[in-house]
């Protein structure tokens, strides 16, 4: 019997041993290893500062709450944020939270990303920020993003929880914009049981998140920083309180997983995307499904499969085949967001006609990818969709 699950574990005896080092030191909060990963993960993606936190969602929270506690704020209550209509629940909620108008645009059936047409007729002169979310994998089309903001001063902020790795014309995703934000959760690219991380090049907004992922002190601070006059009094500066800051630190073992994890990234994705070429030969012209669109070089966090309208397939019982064939699938992330009922709490805008969100919302789905080969359970798939 094959089994095609939604993912699987990352981890050998480099984690467990990076794991047992922690033990046996003794100390468990936050310290040298997740230092050492933030340092890694920076020269990896070729950014000057990255924050550790202790998931995707924080990374997000954490970065628009920054955005606030600039010496000269770069958002303010009531302004507007324009965002895909297809993502995870916390790509929105930090947004909300901090009182700023989302703006609902939809995606596009192919890539899963903006619809770039949407998005340019969307903006106007109340937008502050773009929120582009890579989906499954997928880099958004960033040249065509900076065309349409051109010289306007808008913030283009990525959600790259999904997409770590993808690059798009040479450049890592999640390096576009003002701040990007990963996630290290057991089914993406790597895992260090919980984690995120936040990429910056900007040093006055890495330094307010240093103070906001932690009670909102000046203790982790540089002595010369963009946040405080800090003093060389290490017992008065231990317990002071500069901005209205979270606790989401991450745990010393999630920080050394991550140095390890960081290793083998490159063979992760090597083997993701081996298992997409083929996982294209077998569907491109797939009778009853879309594919999504590889933009330029995804980094594959899954498959998606939509049915095409011409297909007499529906939704419900290629579900049923899956699970049947022991085949896991979930919906496309959230599937059109705009439908939930949180939408209640929002201040918000959906924009236009959310067509495609709708469509694959109803008629889409997605199987997983692994960092090692998949031959056996992508030919099982196909066979089981070969109706």
């Amino acid at each position: 019997m094959i089994k095609y699950p939604l993912a699987s574990s990352t981890w050998d005896e480099k984690e467990i041993e990076a794991i047992n080092g922690v033990v046996a030191r003794d100390m468990y909060t936050m310290g040298a290893g997740v230092k050492q990963f933030e340092e890694d993960f920076a020269r990896y993606t070729g950014s000057k500062y990255c924050l550790m936190v202790n998931s995707g969602s924080s990374a997000n929270l954490i970065a628009v709450a920054a955005m606030f506690y600039t010496k000269q704020p770069k958002l303010k209550r009531g302004d507007e944020v324009i965002v895909p209509a297809v993502s995870w629940s916390t790509t929105y909620y930090p947004l909300h939270q901090y009182g700023l108008k989302l703006k609902f645009v939809d995606v596009d059936l192919h890539t899963l990303n903006f619809d770039l047409e949407q998005l340019k007729l969307a903006v106007n002169d109340n937008t502050k920020m773009i929120l582009a979310v890579n989906l499954l994998g997928n880099p958004n089309d960033f040249d065509a993003i900076n065309e349409i903001i051109g010289d306007r001063d808008i913030i283009l902020m990525e959600d790259n929880c999904e997409s770590m790795g993808a690059e798009y014309k040479g450049k890592q995703t999640g390096t576009f914009g003002l701040v990007g934000t990963f996630s290290t959760f057991y089914s993406h690219h790597m895992a260090t049981m919980e984690g995120g991380l936040i990429c910056t090049d900007d040093e006055e907004m890495f330094h307010v998140m240093v103070c906001l992922r932690a009670h909102g002190w000046t203790r982790h601070l540089p002595k010369e920083n963009k946040v405080s006059d800090k003093s060389d009094n290490a017992f008065e500066e231990s317990f002071r309180f500069l901005l209205p800051g979270y606790n989401v630190r991450p745990v010393e073992m999630s920080g050394v997983i991550g140095v390890e994890q960081l290793k083998k990234l490159p063979s992760f994705l090597d083997y993701r995307r081996k298992n997409a070429q083929l996982f294209i030969s077998l569907f491109a012209d797939h009778k009853d499904f879309y594919i999504q669109k590889d933009l330029d070089n995804s980094s594959w966090f899954g498959f998606s499969l939509i049915i095409k309208p011409e297909s007499s397939l529906k939704r419900t019982d290629v579900v049923r085949k899956l699970e049947e064939n022991h085949i896991d699938c979930r919906p496309i992330v959230t599937g059109d967001f705009t439908k939930n009922e949180v939408l209640k709490y929002f201040d918000y805008e959906i924009f236009g006609e959310m067509k495609n969100a709708a469509y694959l919302d109803k008629s889409g789905l997605f199987v997983g990818n692994h960092q090692v080969d998949l031959t056996k359970e992508i030919n099982h798939l196909y066979q089981t969709l070969s109706f």
